[in-house]
């Protein structure tokens, strides 16, 4: 006999059986099955394994092995690797299943709807206690209902830290500084038109490219948190950084949404439990150390200046036409939830 025919012709009895003795078991077999059912998931960052990142995302493959005996483990890949470098796939990837888990930024996730820009408009926060306040409230409901209607759940919010810029033809002090300057940013439509506002030629890539394109001078400079510049040692194709907080960029740690829904309700709670304890190890991790990052990079031979507020006054009043331009695409009510309205 055929293996193959012989082989489905001892299937054909087994499998009627196992049918009927599910059927036979109802839902309490099928609540058994989902709460002792193992997973082997896989989770994707987009900067390298020396992150505060991939530290928190690591914490979260570490509890989760731990507390459910290695039934659920999840394999943590840095540098976009499951999407081709490329973040913006990375998230395409979660909402549609193909990757279980990300730790990526709202700003990536504006690709797929503009609203998630809200959260980086320019000069929003003064303070991480405003983000905090905006996040532990109104504002980062709407976030997870917006991330829902995306097929992701969110596990808890992290952060990439305020936004910062380098350079390389000197100190950014003023506007006019940024004239014709070629600035990468990351693929979101509201920072393009915001640096071409600064008189800036605003230029897309991903991140995996911005290394080499500095150092080739393809590009002039780029805006990143501290923890992205120092982990990527982006000091040694930069000689400038200008701390002026002109963007907040949180963090989401999500999950698909089907694969979380498909779960027992006590995988659920293990998931929403240790992934905001996750995400929230990640943020304060990335606070403690951005002062002593920062301290390093100047070290290196970076020269750093801070704005002073009236000099944020002239770039926060450039900034107006963004939101002019984009209260209506945001949503008057996501960003009064933002402003603390």
């Amino acid at each position: 006999m055929n293996f193959k025919v012989r082989r489905k012709w001892l299937l054909g009895p087994l499998l009627a059986a196992s049918a009927m003795l599910a059927a036979c078991g109802g839902g309490e077999d099928s609540a058994e099955n989902a709460a002792d059912k193992e997973y082997n998931l896989k989770m994707s960052i987009t900067v390298a394994d020396t992150t505060t990142w991939y530290a928190g995302a690591q914490k979260l493959a570490e509890d989760i092995e731990k507390e459910t005996d290695g039934r659920i483990t999840i394999d943590v890949f840095a540098n976009e690797q499951l999407s081709g470098g490329d973040s913006g796939k990375a998230v395409e990837g979660l909402s549609k299943g193909s990757i279980d888990l990300t730790l990526n930024s709202t700003i990536i996730y504006s690709i797929l709807d503009e609203r998630f820009g809200v959260a980086s408009a320019p000069f929003l926060f003064n303070s991480y206690e405003e983000v905090d306040k905006a996040f532990e409230g109104e504002a980062g409901e709407q976030i997870k209902s917006l991330l829902a209607e995306k097929n992701v759940h969110a596990l808890g919010f992290g952060e990439n830290g305020f936004r910062q810029i380098t350079n390389n033809e000197g100190l950014i002090e003023s506007v006019d500084d940024l004239s014709g300057m070629k600035v990468r940013i990351p693929g979101i439509t509201m920072y393009t038109d915001l640096f071409r506002e600064y008189g800036a030629d605003p230029a897309t890539m991903t991140w995996s490219e911005v290394f080499t394109a500095l150092q080739q001078g393809t590009i002039d400079a780029q805006e990143n948190p501290i923890d992205v510049i120092h982990s990527s040692k982006i000091d040694e194709v930069q000689d400038y950084l200008t701390l002026w907080n002109y963007s907040y960029d949180p963090l989401v740690l999500g999950i698909n949404k089907e694969l979380y829904d498909s779960m027992s309700d006590e995988d659920k709670a293990l998931f929403d439990r240790l992934g905001k304890e996750a995400a929230d190890y990640q943020k304060q991790l990335a606070r403690e150390k951005e002062e002593q990052q920062l301290s390093e990079l100047e070290e290196k031979g970076m020269k750093v200046n801070k704005l002073t507020e009236e000099q944020v006054q002239a770039f926060k009043d450039a900034s107006q036409p963004i939101y002019d331009k984009y209260k209506d695409i945001w949503g008057e009510d996501l960003l009064k939830a933002f402003q603390g309205n």
